[in-house]
């Protein structure tokens, strides 16, 4: 049935029922107050009591007959509660300052006549911690036997829970409740609200902590140095990480001798520590005199900058790296394969 046709079968059995109810209501209110009066004065207030009880009994009768007349046009024109739930909470993105979320309303009418969401009203805690909140106004229409899923977009913005509850720690799982409430004006039924829940768990993501341990001479010139970066990865989360690739830049000193793709992928679990060997490619002589420091095996300061992609059970995740006035010393070949023997004895 076209939502047209139903709201013309609505409008005429409205008519017919109200038109019957009235002249059903009528008669029996007109024979009882054609009653001939009486003259005593005990009698007369008697009389009062009676038509008070009368048009009490009348507006009850009224009453009575709206309430059948709206049972009767649900029972014929098939009026009904919608239903509703949180089908879903996607996270759209994640990084280490704000958590995109998307939750997935699905809502079902059961009525002939399209029925306006009026609004939607959400929250989202843990425990007894109040995340975010937000409401919806004139958040559209389900159509009239239809069943739609509604996507309302919520951030969560990390600096605002950390700097309002001290005890969240970054690195941690947060347990998490979304509490929806959907309002409707619902034909005959008037006003509804549905209220509807789902629980979760959402990151606190941290970066990880990187430190260049050695850096090991491969092939060694003053034009071209092949060399491989032993970078230590610390994670320092609850979740574990996979890391896949590695955008980066190194300073050695004050010269940038660029970055490299990471060779493989990694897994860092969750408190774990992982090192990944980098291959790297630099001309000593841009260093000028620091370069004998390096030869000599002393002590070189570097930085790190750029952001790690990993893999994690919420998702994919870009996390930056950074160290900034770390140091770190070059060794040959057959010196860090000693150390090798030493780590393993």
């Amino acid at each position: 049935m076209s939502s047209e046709k139903a709201n013309d079968v609505f409008i005429s059995i409205l008519s017919f029922l109200l038109i019957f109810g009235i002249f059903r209501i009528l008669p029996c209110h007109k024979e009882e107050t054609n009653k001939p009066k009486m003259v005593e004065k005990d009698e007369n207030e008697k009389e009062d009591e009676k038509q008070e009880d009368e048009k009490s009994g009348f507006f009850h009768a009224v009453k009575d007959f709206i309430h059948d007349v709206g049972e009767k046009i649900e029972e014929v024109v098939g009026f009904g509660k919608p239903t509703a739930d949180v089908a879903a909470v996607h996270i759209s993105s994640i990084n280490v300052d704000k958590a995109d979320l998307v939750l997935d309303l699905v809502i079902k009418n059961p009525n002939p006549v399209p029925i306006p969401l009026i609004d939607i009203n959400y929250s989202i805690e843990s425990g007894e911690r109040k995340l975010v909140s937000g409401l919806i106004p004139d958040a559209g229409t389900i159509h009239s036997h239809g069943e739609e899923t509604i996507q309302v977009p919520v951030t969560l913005a990390y600096a605002d829970i950390k700097n309002t509850y001290h005890d969240i720690q970054p690195g941690s799982i947060l347990p998490y409740r979304v509490m929806v409430d959907l309002i409707f004006d619902v034909p005959i039924l008037g006003r509804l609200t549905l209220p509807m829940e789902k629980t979760g768990e959402i990151p606190i993501p941290y970066k990880p902590d990187v430190n260049v341990e050695k850096i090991q001479f491969e092939r060694f010139s003053t034009e071209e140095t092949v060399a491989i970066l032993h970078m230590k990865i610390e994670n320092k989360n609850d979740f574990d990480l996979n890391v896949n690739a590695l955008e980066y830049e190194v300073w050695l000193g004050d010269v940038n001798i660029g970055g490299a793709e990471l060779p493989k992928s990694a897994t860092i679990e969750k408190g774990g520590i992982n090192f990944i060997d980098i291959p790297v490619t630099f001309r000593p002589k841009d260093f000028g005199s620091a370069v004998w420091d390096m030869i000599r095996g002393r002590g070189t300061g570097y930085t790190i900058k750029g952001n790690v992609d990993v893999d994690t059970p919420f998702g994919a995740m870009k996390l930056p790296i950074s160290k900034v006035g770390g140091t770190t010393k070059f060794k040959k070949k057959k010196d860090c394969d000693g150390d090798d023997d030493n780590k393993d004895k």
